[in-house]
């Protein structure tokens, strides 16, 4: 197995910012490396630096306007001569029929809701978030051994996390879609990529992404999404348009359901993706399924995530996890150590 991460994960630290009516504290905070960082440590297991792949996967799923915002956003903001705040963070929405004449209007049509505001060094992490999930696709692009090898199964922290970004919209702390870009990058050598994704919310951004094709199947597990972020999707009515229908699959599950239950979706997921068989599995993980996390509707332990990282294993396919949400920073370290064991585990 091997483990990526980098350091300018770190620098991207949103500020508290305003939202259903009220000042939040931000969730998505570089604490959560810090946490995060020491599971692969107390297990022994090396975490590899990323190196720089570049910016044409980014563009091969995203539209060049949005990343020119992300990339240069910041200090368009900050040159404004009125105070605009310290952050990018718009209480417009105006995504179409909007020129995006300053900085302002631009705010408006790249950021789908307020809680993906954009600080002094968020998009150093931006990028990196995506660059650290691009090396995991590179080691399988470059694998031409068909032994087993440690690219069947790699994980990546992916912070700031991508699966709420859309193509050309930011929004649910995520602003580039690193499973989207990285299923995109494997296309060039592997016909069909799944992606599942059990974190807590519905990954909005991947199902738009992909919805009309079928070479990448998107199937998640999430809360109900009804007054739920994201809000409007994630429903099992949602099954995919014109040569993708049936090749997106939601399972949305009733706010309270306990960890028993939380698995019973997940095996539908799985058996989902074993009907569609794969080259590859990107697993998007999240921590806020975990039962005291704040974002939590669900019920799952600690020992959960070890079978759950089992369950993934076990589908022996070439298997990249990315690492996104997840925001009870005390649990962090022993539910990733739980995930990773999972993981390493050896067959008896």
């Amino acid at each position: 197995m091997k483990i990526y991460s980098h350091e300018n994960l770190s620098l991207h630290r949103p500020l508290p910012y305003f939202s259903y009516g009220k000042m939040h504290e931000p969730l998505e905070i570089p604490e959560r490396m810090v946490e995060m960082l020491k599971a692969p440590a107390a297990l022994g297991l090396e975490v590899t630096n990323a190196k720089e792949v570049g910016m044409g996967p980014i563009l091969a799923v995203h539209d060049f306007g949005y990343v020119e915002f992300l990339k240069h956003g910041y200090d368009e903001w900050m040159a404004v001569e009125e105070d605009l705040g310290d952050q990018v963070q718009t209480g417009i929405f105006v995504p179409y029929d909007n020129p995006g004449l300053g900085i302002m209007a631009k705010a408006a049509k790249y950021q789908a809701d307020d809680s993906a505001p954009i600080s002094e060094h968020s998009w150093i992490s931006i990028y990196w978030s995506a660059q650290t999930a691009l090396n995991a696709a590179e080691a399988l692009l470059n694998d031409d051994s068909d032994s087993s090898n440690d690219t069947d199964v790699q994980l990546c922290f992916s912070r700031p996390p991508g699966h709420h970004a859309r193509k050309s919209a930011a929004g649910g702390f995520c602003y580039l879609n690193n499973a989207a870009i990285i299923a995109e990058h494997l296309r060039q050598k592997y016909a069909k990529i799944a992606i599942i994704d059990t974190d807590m919310h519905h990954g909005q951004g991947i199902q738009e992404i992909f919805y009309d094709r079928s070479d990448v199947l998107y199937t998640s597990v999430h809360g109900d999404t009804v007054n739920f972020y994201p809000g409007v999707t994630g429903h099992e009515f949602e099954r995919g348009t014109g040569e993708g229908e049936g090749y997106n699959v939601n399972f949305p599950m009733p706010h309270g359901t306990d960890e028993e239950g939380f698995f019973e979706y997940v095996d539908k997921s799985i058996d989902t993706i074993k009907t569609f068989d794969p080259d590859v599995i990107v697993h998007v993980l999240g921590f806020d399924v975990y039962k005291d996390d704040p974002e939590a509707r669900c019920k799952v332990s600690t020992e959960g995530f070890k079978i759950l990282a089992q369950k993934m294993k076990a589908l022996n396919k070439p298997l990249i996890v990315l690492v996104e949400g997840g925001y009870y920073i005390q649990k962090l370290n022993d539910n990733l150590q739980a995930f990773l064991s999972g993981l390493i585990e050896k067959k008896s």
